[in-house]
């Protein structure tokens, strides 16, 4: 896989600030009185390990020269069986699965306050779009200033990209965001079978693609691969996903059974070299997988929450979750940082996958990482909570511009980076227009009832959620 590719199998998280409301769990040890009383310690444990999964393998995985004023690439996992470890290291569909726990869980939250879809979205939004606006405010101008430095313009333009191709994760998650709403109405009405009909969907468009041969016709699958694991996170907080095994068995089986005599490559990412991805965009195989995950997470559920029951675990995960979003925005800058020294600088490049010198390298080079990290942590984790607004009063319309434009400028960055160009500053206008448009124009006052009594927004004079 390219560097390109590698950015491009990554996920992240608005999924990881938000608090979560505990669902029934099975028995453990009791709990101490904390903050994460409310939560459902399952889904913080699949949000943490997740993203620390995905920066482990953007780490890992590349393979870097550098001669001529140019920075070559490649992926570590393409090398020998490299592919059967991606059945476990592509966790996106966990990702996706974790983020429908929560936000049918906090949907659901802010109903009972009374609060309607369109103010829930508005602060889903800040939460999930903000942290880019320090992003992009440092990667704008950066590229500029490193080629009137004089580094080679390859390598500037290659980090420039992929630091902002990272951002697609954000554009599809919020898609899913968006749609919570009408979504947890179809699962109410039709449960299990929303998602198998998502599924279905994603076989029909898979078909089209691979018996037509064309790549652009699985564009849908985007959409209906991505949402049918986030609607099972919907079925997991109803307490529906029952016999795991079976979910896991057969996902992992099917997948299996794909790749080996369908037109789907082992790997579930892509890899250089390859005339398929099942990631960009998602097959029906990177479904199945993602599916025998979800399976093997909730068969080592109880396992799983005794674990995050331990104090100094608990304690990680308090600390790990208001941090996920900066780590996953800025883990390829610190990537960069380090082979701009050690690659481009000192040229030294990454040794043969497996051999003894990969071997002896690799912690040393995640140490490295890991203290280029650390100052971008300190800086940035402080963007994951939005600035205070008033309660957002701007209704429907107005909210769906402002996903609308905040869609559009991640989709822009993650199709051009932030390579120097119109289009980037586009991007980040179109951005910040559309977290404009979710704070409010004017302060809110409640309004009255025929006796005289503010009403409930969102509700009925009956109590009844609209």
């Amino acid at each position: 896989m390219t560097a390109a590719a590698t950015a491009a199998s990554a996920p992240a998280n608005s999924v990881a600030t938000a608090p979560v409301t505990a669902v029934p769990l099975p028995r453990t040890a009791p709990r101490p009185a904390s903050a994460r009383a409310a939560r459902d310690p399952f889904i913080d444990v699949l949000r943490v390990f997740g993203m620390v999964l995905v920066v482990l393998q953007h780490w890992s995985m590349p393979l870097l020269s550098f001669a001529d004023g140019r920075i070559s690439t490649g992926n570590a996992l393409a090398v020998g069986n490299g592919w059967m470890i991606t059945w476990f290291s592509q966790v996106m569909p966990l990702v996706f699965f974790a983020g429908g726990a929560a936000n049918a869980i906090s949907r659901r939250s802010a109903a009972r306050r009374g609060e309607a879809t369109p103010a829930w979205l508005a602060g889903r939004l800040r939460r999930l779009a903000w942290p880019v606006i320090p992003l992009a405010a440092v990667w704008l101008p950066l590229p500029h200033l490193l080629l009137a430095l004089g580094v080679p313009e390859q390598p500037v333009m290659t980090a420039s990209r992929l630091a902002g191709q990272l951002l697609w994760f954000l554009a599809i998650y919020l898609v899913a965001v968006a749609a919570t709403t009408p979504m947890l109405r179809l699962n109410m009405v039709y449960g299990w079978r929303v998602p198998v009909a998502l599924a279905a969907g994603a076989v029909a468009v898979d078909v089209l693609r691979f018996t037509g041969g064309l790549d652009i016709a699985g564009l849908p699958n985007i959409v209906l691969v991505w949402l049918a694991v986030h609607q099972l996170g919907f079925l997991y907080v109803d307490g529906r996903l029952r016999r795991p095994w079976v979910l896991a068995l057969a996902g992992y089986g099917l997948g299996a059974v794909l790749t080996a005599f369908g037109p789907y490559p082992l790997s579930m990412i892509g890899m250089p070299g390859a005339s398929v991805s099942n990631m960009a965009p998602p097959t029906v195989a990177l479904l199945s997988v993602g599916v025998g995950q979800i399976g093997l997470a909730l068969a080592l559920r109880r396992w799983i929450v005794s674990f995050a029951e331990w104090p100094g675990v608990s304690r990680a995960l308090d600390w790990a979750g208001c941090r996920m979003m900066t780590l996953y925005l800025w883990h390829m800058s610190a990537l960069f940082v380090i082979v701009s020294v050690v690659v481009v600088g000192l040229g030294i490049s990454t040794p043969e996958p497996g051999t003894s010198a990969w071997l002896s390298g690799w912690p040393h080079w995640l140490l490295m990482l890991a203290l280029a990290m650390w100052p971008l942590l300190r800086g940035f984790a402080r963007f994951e909570t939005p600035p205070a607004t008033g309660p957002y009063t701007g209704g429907t319309v107005r909210i769906l511009l402002a996903t609308a434009l905040v869609g559009l400028g991640l989709l822009t960055f993650t199709v051009n980076g932030f390579v120097p160009g119109t289009a980037s500053l586009l991007g980040a206008g179109a951005i910040v227009a559309g977290l404009a448009l979710t704070g409010s124009s004017r302060r809110a006052l409640p309004s009255r009832g025929r006796r005289g009594v503010p009403s409930v927004p969102g509700r009925r004079a009956d109590g009844v959620v609209i």
